[in-house]
């Protein structure tokens, strides 16, 4: 036996499947919408759906996809084409409902960037649509403004879009480290930065040899000792060295008396009391007991020998210079040889910074270019010029060698140390640069972020020459704007928070 159903229960099984049915129309007609829009007429930023509180409603979809304005039966749609193009307007009006041909209507656009002047944009029938005469350049952030003409009326509409911006307050800026410079020329040096290293200036280092063998009676001076030119390092027993002093004193001793002959014979001869060879024979005598003197003296100097406090043995090593002892050969009761290199003594306030040169830098180096040479091992950095390039490559390391004088006067550059030697190979001054810090990527753009007002803006440029601190714009930005240089990365990270991409 069947169920017998009342009309409630009849009733509310209609209510079920009349639900049923408007729900899934709902359903297909939000997919269909969806499915229809052109990505080319909605950009990230604008405003979908419901409008907030305040704001304007958005502009309905065309049947291309684009922005749809509507007044007294005529429409206008406004799309940005970029497939397989430049990004560019295209227009497509409509009466009533019903397509316009191109012709029927003028239309121009005028965009308002921030930081720029407003750009006129007209247009010209093509196909079934009106062409924009210029391309819109990235990123597509601007206040747009439409005028039309048809049938003897003006019909103006507008909106504003937002892309790859977002906005920070100066006291938010400052707060997050982000520092706002301004664009404006520069010097850009083009450099090649190339190891190197300090070395001792050989033109103010001595080796000091004792030029008599002897036996070491006292070592005065230690490596690293700082000495004054004149002061004894060192003193040595020399039985040729009392050889040399006994002749030198003979020799003087046989002056004073050959001079004392002299003056004798001379008077003599002058009161007729002795004959003029005598006179003669010891003026020859005291000649030859002066140049007997002079040669023992300067044998003595030349080896700074000269007899002190009578020890004719005692020879003491002097420093040749002021400067500080590098290196020391010599030890209490040893015996040296005259040729033995006992002492280092090297003068370091200058120092040479000495780098290494491949095969095909070789015709940038050149002597008088600026160098800053920096030490690696810590933070010390000082400027010179480039003094000698080497003429010649080495046969197995096929790299020559530049040299650059450094002024040491504090002792900080110590031989040795390694170093990154910076050439100035050429200058050139820009119009535009900013701040290699600045230049981020948003997208496939390379950006410098604008300022203007409260917001940051990307701005894609076209980039030039560097020097690793400057870089020059050659396209993209204007001398005088402002933009983010230090911690621009965190402005980037809130572009991409925002969703500052449009849709393609």
């Amino acid at each position: 036996m069947k169920p017998t159903l009342n009309k409630k229960q009849l009733l509310a099984i209609a209510v079920v499947i009349g639900g049923g049915v408007l729900l899934a129309a709902l359903i297909l007609g939000t997919e269909k919408s969806t499915m229809d829009g052109d990505a080319h007429g909605t950009h990230a930023g604008e405003t979908a759906g419901a409008p907030e509180p305040g704001q304007a409603a958005a502009p309905p979809k065309g049947p291309h996809g684009g922005k749809l304005f509507t007044e007294n039966g005529y429409a206008v749609e406004v799309t940005i084409f970029e497939t397989n193009v430049e990004p560019e307007f295209r227009i497509y009006t409509y009466r009533d409902g019903k397509p316009l041909a191109p012709s029927a209507s003028q239309v121009t656009i005028t965009l308002g960037r921030l930081g720029r002047a407003p750009q006129l944009i007209r247009f010209a029938p093509e196909a079934d649509y009106l062409k924009g005469d210029a391309i819109v350049i990235e990123p597509h952030s601007f206040d747009v403004a439409v005028a039309a003409q048809h049938g003897g009326k003006t019909y103006r509409f507008g909106y504003a879009q937002e892309e790859a911006r977002v906005t920070m307050s100066d006291a938010q800026a400052k707060q997050s480290g982000v520092e706002i410079l301004t664009a404006g020329p520069a010097r850009i040096q083009s450099a090649l930065n190339l190891i190197g290293e300090i070395r001792f200036n050989e033109d103010r280092q001595v080796h000091v040899v004792p030029r008599l063998a002897g036996v070491v009676e006292s070592v005065s001076a230690n490596a690293g000792d700082t000495v004054k030119k004149g002061q004894v390092l060192a003193v040595i027993f020399s039985a040729g060295l009392a050889d040399w002093r006994s002749e030198s004193l003979a020799a003087q001793k046989r002056q004073a008396l050959a001079r004392s002959t002299y003056a004798r014979e001379k008077k003599l001869w002058e009161d007729k009391i002795s004959a003029e060879q005598d006179y003669l024979h010891a003026q020859a005598a005291l000649a030859e007991a002066d140049i007997a003197a002079q040669a023992a003296r300067q044998k003595l100097a030349s080896i700074g020998g000269e007899v002190r406090g009578g020890s004719l043995t005692r020879y003491e090593i002097r420093a040749p210079m002021t400067g500080v002892v590098v290196a020391k050969n010599i030890a209490l009761g040893e015996t040296v040889r005259e040729d033995a290199s006992i002492f280092t003594v090297a003068d370091l306030s200058t120092v040479w910074a000495d780098m290494t040169i491949h095969a095909k830098d070789l015709n940038t180096v050149k002597v008088g270019q600026k160098a800053t040479v920096k030490a690696n091992a810590f933070a010390s950095e000082a400027s010179g010029v480039v003094s000698y390039v080497s003429a010649l490559v080495g046969e197995t390391t096929r790299t020559a060698t530049a040299r650059v004088v450094l002024p040491n006067p504090q002792g900080v550059w110590r031989p040795g140390l390694p170093v990154t030697i910076r050439v100035v190979a050429g200058e050139v001054d820009v119009p535009v640069a900013v701040s290699v810090e600045a230049i981020q990527t948003v997208r496939d753009w390379t950006v410098v972020l604008g300022r203007y007002g409260d917001a940051f803006e990307a701005r894609p440029v076209e980039l030039g020459r560097s020097d690793g601190t400057w870089i020059e714009v050659v396209s993209g930005l204007s001398a005088g704007e402002q933009y983010a240089g230090k911690n621009s990365f965190l402005i980037k990270a809130d572009i991409g928070k925002s969703g500052a991409s449009h849709d393609h």
